[in-house]
């Protein structure tokens, strides 16, 4: 490619929107760090974090039969000029997951009032409304991004990131220092960027025109086969990606927990948000590359792009994990408030873990862009038990140190069992037996 070119020119400009919307987004995460843990004791802090644990599980399993799908379907809708039954379907779809993500926040409401969890019941529920917002606002920032619109995209991740922080900042300086009030500031922001967020997607859908051939169900049995395997491992991976949390509720303190919670968003967090960065970029330009996976000159091309991310990725991981080893104490005074800044030295573990398991998800996309979802499957599952398992025998023996040793295994492993699968893929694909 030609620097010059109109491809580059396109790229270029579509990778500057891609890095502005990241930047905006990630300093927007680290202002609201310090926003909440100047408001927030670290007990508080334990208890949200705990809360949004149980709305990211019912959306997790009520939208997880849609969501992948849609991502992954749009590219292949655009190429078949079949957009317009594809939105149809796609709404259709998100609508039967919102069905399902209430019945459940009613079984989960009746098991905590039965658990004696009942001063639970406002703060989840406050929660649980967010997360399904949120996945609504996940599923058109995906459609948006897999239409290549990089600047709706920019705009939005980085409008979120600093409307949380104003509405919490403000929120939390006029009325009491709850948990339930930062829940209520999140949901504040999300309202504001959903209805930004339709005014952007009908314009995307106004380009369209419906095409009177197209079948019923068409693209809802595809969304439907490609999603399955999410509907399952999606509640391991909740478990796995909550254990660390609940662990720690259960074999030592809420203050743990939002200790813990602290360096997730400090450590594991920007770096997933930096390679999200790049998966953003690419996952658009993968699937094009793929298609519907048949043809294999356009599967080995998106097959080395992958690799070449996931490389880079682990190199990211590695100087990111150096730059937090010597800087923990400098980056802990800047962003968190004193009485949590005991626990800095940790903060290049959960770096070293976040980038490890980004790097994993990297190879995710690849199998997902084969249309090979299925082979996902066995790694995540077992390696979510794994983990889960090994959260809780770590706490117990160790505490929060047992947090981080369980996450950074955890991460470890999953990116080998991923990076197996992807090889295999690869090996399958260059055979000619897709």
């Amino acid at each position: 490619m030609m620097i010059g070119s109109p491809r580059f020119r396109r790229l270029a400009k579509e990778g500057i929107w891609v890095v502005s919307g990241q930047i905006a987004s990630v300093a927007g995460a680290l202002v609201l760090v310090r926003v909440l843990t100047e408001h927030l004791n670290p007990t508080q802090y334990g208890d949200l974090a705990l809360a949004l644990t149980l709305g990211t599980l019912i959306c997790q399993v009520a939208f997880s039969g849609a969501m992948p799908g849609i991502l992954r379907y749009y590219t292949v809708a655009a190429d078949k000029g079949d957009t317009h039954q594809y939105f149809v379907e796609s709404r259709r779809m998100m609508l039967f997951g919102t069905f399902a993500a209430v019945g459940l926040s009613i079984l989960l409401m009746f098991g905590l009032a039965l658990a004696g969890r009942a001063e639970w019941l406002g703060l989840v529920t406050i929660a649980i409304v967010f997360s399904i917002l949120g996945s609504y606002n996940t599923t058109l920032s995906m459609i948006q991004n897999a239409a290549r619109q990089r600047q709706v995209v920019a705009l939005h991740s980085g409008l979120d990131a600093w409307l949380k922080v104003l509405f919490v900042a403000a929120l939390l300086s006029w009325t009491i220092k709850a948990s339930e009030v930062v829940v209520v500031g999140y949901l504040l922001s999300l309202l504001l960027v959903l209805g930004s967020q339709s005014i952007f997607i009908k314009r995307l859908m106004a380009r369209e025109t419906p095409d009177g051939n197209n079948e019923i169900h068409r693209w809802s049995g595809r969304i439907w086969f490609y999603s399955k395997p999410f509907v399952v491992f999606n509640i391991f991976t909740w478990l796995q990606a909550s254990s660390d949390r609940w662990a720690l509720e259960t074999f030592a303190t809420t203050q743990d927990v939002g200790l813990y919670a602290v360096l997730m968003q400090l450590g594991y967090a920007p770096v997933s948000m930096v390679t999200g960065l790049a998966m953003t970029f690419i996952s658009p330009i993968l699937f094009q590359r793929s298609g519907d996976a048949t043809e294999h000159a356009r599967n080995s091309s998106a097959s080395r792009l992958a690799w070449q991310l996931t490389l880079s990725a682990l190199a990211l991981t590695a100087i990111g994990f150096l730059l937090a080893l010597f800087f923990h104490e400098w980056i802990f005074r800047l962003f968190v408030a004193e009485e949590y800044r005991f626990v800095s030295s940790l903060l290049p573990w959960v770096v070293l873990a976040g980038g490890l398991f980004a790097a994993g998800q990297v190879i995710s996309l690849k199998l997902m862009s084969d249309m090979n979802t299925q082979a996902l499957l066995a790694p995540k599952v077992v390696t979510a038990i794994a983990g889960t398992l090994l959260s809780f025998a770590s706490v117990h023996i160790a505490g929060l140190k047992g947090a981080v040793f369980a996450l950074v295994v955890f991460s470890a492993l999953h990116l080998l069992w991923v990076g197996l699968a992807g090889v295999r893929q690869t090996n399958l694909s260059a055979y000619g037996n897709h």
